[in-house]
Formats: structure tokens, C-alpha cells, sequence
């Protein structure tokens, strides 16, 4: 029998789908759907993972943190645990009749690593099993028939390379996050991430605030004029010096013009606009970040579009087509359906040339659409990236666009202003690629010589601005050229940040906490927060992929590297708890308190229930309510009629809840409980249990039968005493307070 193992289901099924040359048949092992053709002497079974199927962590002995010392994690024993046990039983039970297996995981480094891991699970049931591997690009019935009949061997280089990454990532995240978490004080879900590529990567985007907070704006002034043709044409000039900075001298120019302008100067040129280069990963997340996708969204689309064959892998480095594909082919699978009209226009080139971006790697090409798409095939946000790649690919074989631009020059006076115009002659590669293309900028037909009225002036007052925030793609950009993580990790290190809590918003604004832990840092351990460190073993894990050094060497060198981090951590240990401590209060003052003027802070009962509170207590009683879940952040936006600042409740895996000023949405929330007071005869009608969605009917009677029969009853109740009462889970019975909250 021979298994074939994809690296997720969905892969699994179509490789199948392509490969059989008749009817699959569908059959379940321990739990897993697997897919099998072929007599019993030549039958094929394929299977899919999940990803990793299984995960490095260290011995249950290391888990408690008030025993074990951040330090001891560095030489601890690391072990392997089962994550996904229904498929590993499955691998097992298929490895001890298998005579061959062939590796079809994705082709990078994590992908070969998933094969490895699932190989020698087979391997520890059947150790005589042979076993091969293929390499694809796109989930298309011409790549995966090609991969088949062209299998190669596994990469354990590579998979050595991804594997060295989980141990280092999971030593240093563990050890320094324990560490820095107790030398806050915050421990349990409010514990303080620390991160090889992480850390690094928010002291970049805390150093760009900096930079924004330090900024001291200059004034300037710029003055233009509006003419007006013969004909009735207006437009505008501005005058040569496009800043002033004495508001006397830009007066002084005021006063002297008069009301007529001449034109001295038409000078005509024409501006090639050369095409784009193809997508490799970073240059995909910029372009679907600047159409509204988060960097993890657009991956996630992409690897969905991927799985389905309709583009190729999307982890990419390369921005160079190789020869293997035929372009012309390709091509022509858009000659029907939305593009065809594209595709029509760029078959009648006589030689089909794309552009070539600086790299050129031999695993993956660029980013292409692999097959016709149906737009009824796809929700809204897929159709948008699938779209966004099929016009790209168009456009890096376009010919380039023109420009025709003209640059004008007129007299007022002695004073010379100007006028530049741009008009798209030659569309080009813009007809197929019409992302954040630049508008026309029309001036009417002049001629040297020309008098013009002047219809008025004006001065405008301004101020420089401080640099502006990062975009992920932009941050995504400066992570690439520093060497921090890597095509497939850079977008999930963006995610880790928003979840901690570190960064709100996009463009990204780190919080109060990202400032706290990063002077911490950069101040009593430098190291982890460079990017020169973690930069060095991107490049060793490199060399182990290309098997010029063993990996053992390399986790030598980290474990050096982190024993020299804990060093400058212990030997400002004072300092270092002291530093997070009171940047971590920043973080959670409110404003002031209307009623004493003592801070408001977001606080915590004794019961463990969230506030916004006056640090004046005994003496005032002042507070706010807060939801129950989530993470609270409190922006830099302040409420103009209480002062207090904004705050945005983030929970994992849903979208930030902007709840903005806590008094405005207290005050909005009593004045709704005003209204239906009038509109139920004085009293708040009660919503039923019954009425609450996800709540389903047995539930509903187990939370009567507790005494919880309304929405109100069901907020004010303790989420313990009512799990212990009817034995639903608390984080249930949470969500839906939250839910109703």
C-alpha cells in the first residue's frame, strides 16, 4: 500500500481528486477521512494533516513558574508532544500496512519539517517503510501530475532548519517571557510576551512613536493663486518657493501682486512608467494591504486560494518566472470568463516578456493565478486577493504606460509660480493594474505669452509633519531588509502583537505596556531588542538548510547568546521590575477623576471583576463600569467633554470593540435604560433566556433551574457559583455575559 501525506485535508482531497483515475472512495480512519483508489495490491491512500501534527514544549516539571527559574529553561530537556492525536493514531494504524510513503507537504522549510514529523511516526511502527518526496507549486492537475511522475528525496537539511526555529523560538520566548512576566508582577492571561523576532520587532514600532512624540512641528507658509484663462478656464499656481518660513517675506510677496499673470514658460516631456515586478510574499501583503487586508488576512485568503488550486504557493521569495512555466498557456486560461478581454490583448503580443524583480530563488515562483476562478466560486474577500493577483500577473507582462507631462512657468509680477500637469497618454500595464493608480492633472491649453487673470491669492499657514506610523506592509517591508522572520512567519509576529496587546489601530500605535517592556529592554538588555541578534541566526538557520553547518551547532550558539541576555536581566534585576512596574501603571490611567481629581485607573475587585476606579478611594467612590473580557486598551484619543481617554477592548479572534470614552457609553447605557423604563411602564423589560442566541433550549432550563430566568439575572450572577450550579463551562457562561455586556 502506498500513503500519501498533504499537509492539510482539503490538499489531501484535491491531490487525490487529480490523481485518480476514476471515482475516490472516501474512508474513515480512527476519526480521519482519508482517500483511496486502486486495487488492494496497488492501492494509493492519501491523507491530510494539520500542520504541525505534533509540538515542542518542555517536561511538566517546568511549568511552574513561581518554582522553576526563567533561566533553567535555557538546558532543559525539550520533548515532542502529539497536538493532533486522531491523526497521529491514523498515521500509525496506516504506517503498519504501508510499503511506501511520499511526502507531498507544502515545499519551504516549516512544510519539510511537517513531513519529517509525520514520517517518523510511520517510521516508529514500520521502520522498513521506503519513502520518497514531491515538490509543487500550485494544486493544479499539470503540477501534481508533474510532482508524481518526478519524485525526489527529502530535504532533512531543510527540515533540520525549520526544526532548530521551534526550539530556539520556544527557548527564548519561554525563558524571557517567565522571566520579564515576574519581574512585572503580571502573570496568569496578562503575562508580558517576549519574543526573538518579536521583541525586536516591536522596538521598532516603539521607536517610530518616539520619533513621533519627540517631533517638534515648524511652521511654514505656502501661497498659490487661482488664474483664469480666456476662455473661462481656472486652475491653480503655486509660487517657485514651495515652503516659506518667514511670514514676513511670504507677506511681503502678497502685497507686490497684482491681478494679472503671464505665461512664461511651457516645457512638454513625456514620463515612462515601467510595469511591476511579480509577487513574492512581502510584495503581495504591501499591495493587499493597501486595498484594506491586514497582512494575516491577506495570508489567510491566499493559502485558501492556494488549497484550492486557483494561485500558486503563496510563500514566496522569488520575483523572478521561471522557464518551466509557459506563459502563453497560462495565459490563455483567462481567454473566458471576467478577464478575458485582458487576456485577449496580451495573447496578440508577438513574444510574451515579463519583468524580473532582484530575486531569483529555485523553490516556489512568484505568485500567479494557477486557474480560472468563477466569481460565484469565492466570497467577496477572496474574489478581491484572487483578482489582485491574476492583474498583477497581467501586469508584469504589459508594456509600460506614458505620461505626458507639462510643466508650466508664470509671471506675477516678477514673482515666478508654477504649474505642473500629468495626463495618462499610453495606459499600459495601468489598464490591467488599476491599484492606487495617480489621477490626471489637467492644466488647459497654454502658449508661451499667454495673460491670464489673477482671481485671488492666498496664503495658507501649515506645519511639518512628524514621520507617520508603519502600515503592516511597510512594517512587513523593514522586517525583510532586517532579517527579522521569515515569508511565513513575518505576518503571524504583526498578529502576536496585536493580541498581546502591544499595537492597536493600522497604522500601528503601540501601547502604553509596548513602551513599558521595550525601555525595559533597550535599557537593562539590549540584545533582544536589536535586530543584529536574531538577524545572525536567521542567517546560521540558513546555512543549515543549505548543510554547511549541523543544527546542533546552532542551538549551541543561541543558548550562548541567551545565557549572555540573562546576565544583563539579573544583573539589573532591581531595576528591571522597577522600570516594567511603573511603565505598566501608564497603561491603565483613565484620566482624572471628575469628582476628586485623583487618577482613574482600570482596577480589579476583589472577586476579580474589572472597573475604571478612583485611586482617591475610601475617600471617593467614584468608578465606571467595564466589559468582563478582553484586553483593555487605552488609546491616545481623549474625550473632549470628560477628558478621559478612549479605550478599545480587544478579544482574540474577533474584531477590536471601540468602546471610546467609558463615561460617554455609561451615560449612553443609562439613558437606553431610561427610555425603556418609559416605554414598559417604569419597569426594564426583562430579555429571556431562551432568547439569547447560542443559548439552546436544555441550557436555557438548566440556567432556570439555577434561578437565572432573564438577561439581567444572567449578567449580575457569578460565572463560578453558576458553573459549579449547572456544570456549564465558565468560559461559556462568560461569553455570553460579555456577549449581553
Amino acid at each position: 500500500m502506498h500513503l500519501i501525506i498533504a499537509e492539510k485535508h482539503i490538499a489531501a482531497k484535491r491531490i487525490a481528486n487529480i490523481l485518480a483515475p476514476k471515482k475516490l472512495k472516501q474512508v474513515r480512519v480512527s476519526g480521519v477521512d482519508t482517500y483511496e483508489f486502486g486495487s488492494e495490491e496497488d492501492k494509493k491512500i492519501f491523507i491530510g494533516l494539520s500542520g504541525h501534527i505534533v509540538k515542542l514544549d518542555f517536561p511538566k516539571a517546568y511549568n511552574n513558574w513561581q518554582k522553576v527559574e526563567s533561566k533553567e529553561l535555557i538546558d532543559a530537556e525539550i520533548i515532542t508532544a502529539s497536538t493532533q492525536v486522531k491523526i497521529v493514531s491514523a498515521l500509525k494504524k496506516l504506517g503498519k500496512q504501508a510499503t511506501q510513503v511520499t511526502i507531498a507537504t507544502d515545499y519551504d522549510r516549516e512544510g519539510e519539517l511537517i513531513g519529517v514529523e509525520a514520517l517518523e511516526i510511520l517510521k516508529n511502527v514500520n521502520s522498513e517503510l521506503k519513502f520518497d518526496r514531491v515538490h509543487y507549486s500550485a494544486i493544479t492537475p499539470k503540477e501534481i501530475e508533474e510532482a508524481f511522475s518526478n519524485s525526489t528525496k527529502i530535504d532533512f537539511n531543510l527540515a533540520d532548519a525549520g526544526h532548530s526555529r521551534q526550539v530556539i523560538d520556544l527557548v527564548w520566548g519561554a525563558s524571557l517571557t517567565r522571566y520579564i512576566s515576574l519581574a512585572a508582577g503580571r502573570l496568569g492571561n496578562m503575562f508580558l510576551s517576549v519574543g526573538r523576532v518579536q521583541s525586536p520587532t516591536l522596538a521598532l514600532i516603539v521607536e517610530r512613536e518616539k520619533e513621533r512624540e519627540a517631533f517638534v512641528p515648524k511652521p511654514y507658509w505656502e501661497l498659490s493663486a487661482n488664474l483664469e484663462t480666456a476662455k473661462g478656464e481656472t486652475f491653480q499656481v503655486e509660487h517657485k518657493t514651495s515652503r516659506f518660513w518667514n511670514k514676513e517675506e511670504v507677506d511681503e510677496i502678497l502685497q507686490k501682486l497684482g491681478d494679472l499673470a503671464t505665461v512664461s514658460s511651457i516645457t512638454t516631456s513625456t514620463k515612462t512608467d515601467k510595469p511591476p515586478t511579480p509577487f513574492n510574499t512581502t510584495e503581495f501583503i504591501s499591495a493587499a494591504s493597501s486595498i484594506g487586508f491586514t497582512a494575516a488576512n491577506a495570508m489567510r485568503i491566499a493559502e485558501s486560494l492556494y488549497m484550492n488550486g486557483f494561485i500558486s504557493y503563496p510563500r514566496t521569495d522569488n520575483t523572478v518566472y521561471p522557464e518551466s512555466i509557459d506563459m502563453r498557456t497560462q495565459i490563455e486560461v483567462f481567454s473566458k470568463g471576467p478577464f478575458k478581454e485582458y487576456a485577449k490583448k496580451l495573447l496578440e503580443q508577438k513574444e510574451l516578456k515579463p519583468t524580473r524583480g532582484k530575486k531569483e530563488t529555485t523553490d516556489h515562483p512568484p505568485i500567479y493565478p494557477a486557474s480560472l476562478a468563477k466569481k460565484s466560486e469565492l466570497n467577496e474577500q477572496e474574489w478581491k486577493v484572487y483578482e489582485l493577483v491574476v492583474r498583477r500577473f497581467f501586469a508584469t507582462f504589459a508594456e509600460p504606460a506614458q505620461w505626458q507631462t507639462i510643466k508650466a512657468r508664470f509671471d506675477i509680477d516678477s514673482e515666478e509660480f508654477k504649474a505642473n500637469g500629468a495626463r495618462l497618454v499610453v495606459p499600459g500595464w495601468r489598464w490591467y493594474y488599476h491599484y492606487n493608480a495617480p489621477e490626471d492633472r489637467l492644466l488647459p491649453e497654454l502658449q508661451e505669452g499667454d495673460e491670464l487673470k489673477v482671481l485671488n491669492k492666498e496664503v495658507q499657514a501649515k506645519e511639518t509633519q512628524p514621520p507617520g506610523r508603519y502600515g503592516q506592509g511597510r512594517l512587513i517591508r523593514i522586517m525583510e531588509e532586517l532579517g527579522l522572520g521569515t515569508k511565513a512567519t513575518r505576518h503571524e509576529i504583526i498578529s502576536k502583537l496585536y493580541s498581546r496587546a502591544y499595537i492597536h489601530g493600522n497604522p500601528l500605535q503601540p501601547t502604553k505596556t509596548a513602551y513599558a517592556v521595550v525601555e525595559a529592554l533597550e535599557k537593562f538588555a539590549p540584545t533582544i531588542s536589536k535586530h543584529d541578534m536574531t538577524s545572525k541566526l536567521e542567517v546560521d538557520m540558513d546555512r543549515i538548510a543549505e548543510g554547511e553547518i549541523p543544527e546542533e551547532e546552532v542551538l549551541s550558539e543561541s543558548r550562548e547568546m541567551l545565557f549572555s541576555i540573562f546576565k544583563e536581566l539579573e544583573d539589573n534585576k532591581e531595576n528591571v521590575s522597577e522600570a516594567l512596574r511603573a511603565g505598566l501603571r501608564e497603561d491603565k490611567i483613565i484620566g482624572k477623576c471628575p469628582d476628586c481629581g485623583s487618577n482613574l485607573m482600570v482596577m480589579r475587585s476583589r472577586k476579580g471583576s474589572r472597573f475604571i476606579g478612583c485611586e482617591g478611594y475610601p475617600d471617593c467612590n467614584f468608578a465606571l463600569p467595564l466589559p468582563r473580557g478582553g484586553k483593555v486598551i487605552v488609546t491616545d484619543k481623549i474625550c473632549e467633554d470628560h477628558d478621559l481617554y478612549h479605550i478599545t477592548i480587544i478579544n482574540s479572534g474577533k474584531r477590536p470593540w471601540k468602546l471610546g470614552c467609558p463615561q460617554c457609553n455609561f451615560e449612553e447605557w443609562q439613558k437606553t435604560q431610561e427610555e425603556e423604563k418609559k416605554n414598559n411602564n417604569g419597569k426594564i423589560k426583562p430579555k429571556k433566556i431562551t432568547d439569547i442566541s447560542g443559548i439552546g433550549k436544555v441550557t436555557a432550563e438548566k440556567l432556570e433551574g439555577a434561578g437565572v430566568s432573564d438577561v439581567n439575572d444572567l449578567v449580575a450572577v457569578d460565572a463560578f457559583e453558576l458553573a459549579k450550579t449547572t456544570n456549564i463551562p465558565v468560559k461559556k457562561i462568560r461569553s455570553w455575559q460579555d456577549a449581553i455586556a
